[in-house]
């Protein structure tokens, strides 16, 4: 007789190899759309830095509301901006990863944790 199909030790074997692949993928596909919300927080932030330099350019002073001259990334909050004697710090936040905040400053007070002037941080 001539059968044609699998045997259930090839089907068991597949079906291992796949649960391995599974396991490996499952960590790396999150641990990326941990770093694609941190990116959209960053790029907000050097969005805002942008508006705010126009805003000086025009007016020769900062502002900490800009209205809809900045727009955020749908999931991000609206950058929290505080003024300072020689410029700004914002920070920014997202619903989809609530531990994790940006912030980025302009002039020479610092806000936790950037530490580079016109640099986006996350922690």
């Amino acid at each position: 007789m001539n059968r044609k199909g699998f045997t259930l030790i090839e089907l068991l074997i597949v079906v291992v190899i796949i649960g391995v692949l599974a396991a490996i993928a499952i960590p790396k596909f999150a641990n990326t759309k941990q770093k694609a919300y941190i990116a959209s927080m960053k790029s907000d932030l050097r969005n805002l830095v942008s508006a705010e330099e126009a805003y000086f350019a025009d007016s020769l002073s900062y502002t900490s509301d800009l209205g809809t001259d900045v727009s955020v990334t749908t999931g991000n909050s609206t950058p929290a901006i505080a003024l300072t004697g020689d410029g700004w710090t914002a920070t920014i936040t997202t619903v989809n990863t609530p531990s994790n905040s940006c912030a980025i400053f302009i002039g020479s007070t610092s806000i936790a944790p950037a530490t580079k002037e016109g640099e986006p941080t996350c922690q």
